[in-house]
């Protein structure tokens, strides 16, 4: 099955894809054995992250145009909340990017947090590995825009996009010790609000201290997302960004915080979040119930 199932990737069947993503996803007997098998991929990810209402999904909708105008392929993962009852996505069957589910070059996967605190699903590494074993030429992970605390996406991705708005200028000082301090690039999306030509150099001010040359000059590009302004701009800014973003120590730090979720993950992976609930019901009915004592005991 394993086997047939990287051909399947190689050949860039769709179906076979979805099928090696669900298994993956639901850890299916094989599975890590499949992951270290898959064939090495260089790939490039970029990740686009942000405050929720910043315009993440239209804008991601038009780099898929104009990628698709360049007859190339890419791949869209969509991380979104999901339900603490079920772990199910609860926005995993709104209609994103509708216009490109049937379209041969387009590849569009949505996946819940499970949890997650930084913005991203547990399996989310790998099922981006998968993805890079395909015939896509990009792929894109949009995430769930929970704030400040989503910074896991520069783990994950080899060029990050933060995407704010015009609004967010007094939460400028608020961001810098999250969401500020990961981008590669920042996009100011609906740039037809009042404010935005300000927010663009209020944000220009506070990155200059930390620019010191051309290469790593983090670009401002203005968007209006909904008209497609401004994307080919930020697709010329990928271009440029991808050619030199793995020239330092980042490519490193990113493999380090790869392989760091990745052990955590292995090493969390017994433990049932049901047989807890189960347990806790039991222990929290107790006089001397302390929620640290009981995390303490967990293995």
């Amino acid at each position: 099955m394993w086997q047939q199932l990287t051909k399947s990737l190689q050949q860039g069947d769709t179906r076979g894809i979805a099928r090696a993503i669900s298994l993956v996803e639901n850890e299916a007997e094989g599975y890590e054995q499949f992951m270290k098998d898959l064939p090495v991929s260089a790939t490039p990810v970029i990740g686009i992250t942000g405050p929720p209402g910043a315009g993440k999904s239209t804008l991601a909708d038009a780099l898929v145009q104009l990628i698709v105008q360049q007859n190339k392929k890419v791949a869209v993962l969509c991380v979104d909340p999901s339900s603490p009852f079920n772990s199910g996505a609860i926005l995993g069957d709104r209609i994103r990017m509708a216009a490109w589910y049937n379209h041969p070059g387009v590849f569009i996967r949505s996946m819940a947090t499970r949890g997650s605190l930084g913005g991203l699903n547990h399996t989310i590494i790998e099922v981006t590995d998968i993805l890079k074993a395909c015939l896509f030429d990009f792929i894109i992970v949009e995430t769930v825009g929970v704030g400040q605390s989503e910074v896991e996406i520069a783990g994950l991705a080899d060029l990050t996009i933060v995407v704010l708005v015009p609004e967010a200028g007094d939460e400028i000082q608020t961001m810098k010790a999250g969401l500020m301090e990961i981008a590669d690039i920042f996009v100011v999306n609906k740039a037809d609000r009042p404010g935005a030509d300000l927010f663009v150099h209020n944000l220009h001010a506070m990155l200059q201290p930390v620019s010191h040359d051309a290469a790593t000059m983090v670009p401002v590009i203005k968007t209006i997302a909904s008209t497609h302004t401004g994307a080919t701009e930020l697709m010329d800014a990928i271009t440029k960004k991808l050619q030199t973003i793995q020239s330092g120590d980042k490519k490193y730090l990113l493999l380090a915080e790869k392989v760091w979720q990745l052990v955590v993950s292995k090493r969390m992976r017994g433990i049932d979040k049901s047989a807890l609930m189960q347990e806790l019901k039991i222990k929290s009915a107790e006089k001397d119930f302390n929620l640290y004592r009981f995390a303490a005991s967990v293995k």
